[in-house]
Formats: structure tokens, C-alpha cells, sequence
């Protein structure tokens, strides 16, 4: 699991992808066990990031389950990881780190 969110990492950093945070849920009560976070340029970079993703997971047998964009959106199922590229703006209003973290800390309580 670790090398493949390595890879995706390593993908949106060379794209130019900011503020990547990964988020392990797999001891959670969430419906993926790793959740990535990355901030975009705006929709064309986000589209270019999602065909890189594709071009290079696919070929190591990475399933894409679903795929959902918009301008300052997009979400990325693998199945068992997801994906979130946002805009900035669209990353502090929706703040899904905060969400994340808040039920990490909900089950240690």
C-alpha cells in the first residue's frame, strides 16, 4: 500500500501538484483506508494531472473506479484510496484535512 501512495506522491509532485497531504484511515470507520490531498493550479492542471495519474498507475494495474470533476474539484476513486485536487480556495473552504482529522481523533476519545 505504502509504494503505491508513494507513486501517486511522487506523481503530483512532479506535475507540480501543492500542499500534498496523504491521510491513513485504514484504522478508521471511513470507507477508504488512504485519503490524498492535493491543491491545483485551476481545472486544466487538474485534468492534466488526472490523465498523468492514469497514464502511469494504469500500466501498474491500478483500477480507476470512478472519476468526478469539476473547475475547482476532482475526485479520484481507487477503490481503497481516494483522491481529492482542489483549488486552493476551493481546499480552505471545504478544509477536508480538518474533517479528516477530526474523525481520527473522534475514535481515540
Amino acid at each position: 500500500m505504502q509504494e503505491r501512495i508513494d507513486l501517486i506522491v511522487k506523481i503530483l509532485d512532479e506535475k507540480k501538484a501543492e500542499d500534498i497531504k496523504t491521510f491513513d484511515m485504514s484504522k478508521e470507520e471511513y470507507f477508504v483506508k488512504y485519503v490524498i490531498i492535493a491543491a491545483t493550479l485551476g481545472e486544466k492542471h487538474a485534468l492534466s494531472l488526472i490523465d498523468e495519474l492514469k497514464t502511469k498507475l494504469k500500466s501498474k494495474g491500478e483500477e480507476f473506479l470512478n472519476i468526478d470533476s469539476s473547475e475547482e474539484w476532482s475526485v479520484i476513486d481507487l477503490g481503497d484510496i481516494l483522491i481529492h485536487l482542489l483549488t486552493p480556495q476551493h481546499r480552505g473552504i471545504y478544509n477536508i484535512e480538518e474533517l479528516l482529522e477530526s474523525l481520527k481523533k473522534n475514535k481515540t476519545n
